[in-house]
């Protein structure tokens, strides 16, 4: 089985054929796919998807282009969201200097929120970082001499400094379709050193289509193709990648029990 770790299954994009991109990702051997926030505001959309479909869960965040939107959130607030069973991390959340659709001063602390509701229940963060590696890092080591946490870069495309300073918290990385791109030589460098047993893959969609499906929508179905070339990268079969990522995410998203999301992607 295969897992989308990080996917937007409550927006509009997928309303038109919702279902048929679920039936998709079945036949893909997709069986879990977990549906990410990114807006408090919205939050009740996410969760909706989530408790309909047995093979979706979710998670409870504000993205960094949001957080000079939805200001001033409290770690409080996000626990009492994640009390929810399909509520399994939260996030994602991180800074983002390249668009800077929110001011970096409300990034941090809304970050720094969400990782105090991490060191709280012990369920993972999920971080975006672009353009803004070394005060990732800074913000990630401060607040885990506070108390530890567990969490994961997504969509990682970062070099291999970050990587080893979230490896070295217990971090894992999460790889999206970008691995698959043409110009992506780098990245794929960095991805050939990391440890098999840190890494997830997902799709992010509806953006980064992977490598062959660039150009139209993505959709969980289209993680097979990241986790190919993944397997590609670590010169190992496709059953291991598929093995070696699930096993990774249901060990950081511990709220979850491998066996019974086996049995209800199998329903």
């Amino acid at each position: 089985m295969l897992v989308d770790s990080h996917c937007h299954l409550d927006f509009p994009d997928f309303q038109p054929d919702f279902d048929q991109v679920l039936a998709r990702a079945a036949e893909a051997g997709v069986g879990l796919m977990l549906s990410i926030g990114t807006r408090l505001s919205a939050f009740d959309q996410v969760l909706a998807v989530a408790e309909r479909y047995d093979q979706v869960y979710c998670t409870v965040g504000i993205h960094p282009h949001e957080a000079g939107r939805e200001p001033g959130i409290a770690a409080e607030r996000l626990l009492a969201l994640a009390a929810h069973p399909k509520v399994v991390g939260f996030g994602e959340t991180g800074l983002d200097y390249f668009y800077e659709h929110s001011p970096r001063e409300q990034q941090q602390a809304s970050f720094r929120a969400h990782i105090e509701a991490a060191r709280l229940t012990g369920l993972p963060v999920v971080v975006h970082t672009r353009d803004a590696d070394d005060d990732t890092a800074a913000i990630l080591a401060e607040e885990y001499a506070k108390g530890p946490f567990s969490g994961l870069i997504h969509c990682f495309s970062s070099g291999p400094q970050l990587a080893q300073q979230a490896l070295a918290i217990g971090f894992y990385i999460s790889l999206s379709g970008i691995i698959t791109f043409n110009k992506a030589d780098a990245l794929r460098d960095t991805v050939r050193a990391l440890p098999l047993d840190r890494l997830l893959v997902e799709t992010d969609a509806p953006y980064l289509s992977p490598v062959p499906k660039r150009g139209k929508r993505n959709e969980p179905a289209f993680v097979a193709h990241t986790a190919a070339k993944l397997a590609e990268l670590k010169g190992c079969g496709a059953a291991a990648i598929a093995a070696a990522t699930t096993a990774n995410f249901f060990r950081l998203f511990g709220k979850l029990r491998p066996d019974a999301a086996s049995c209800e992607a199998a329903s």
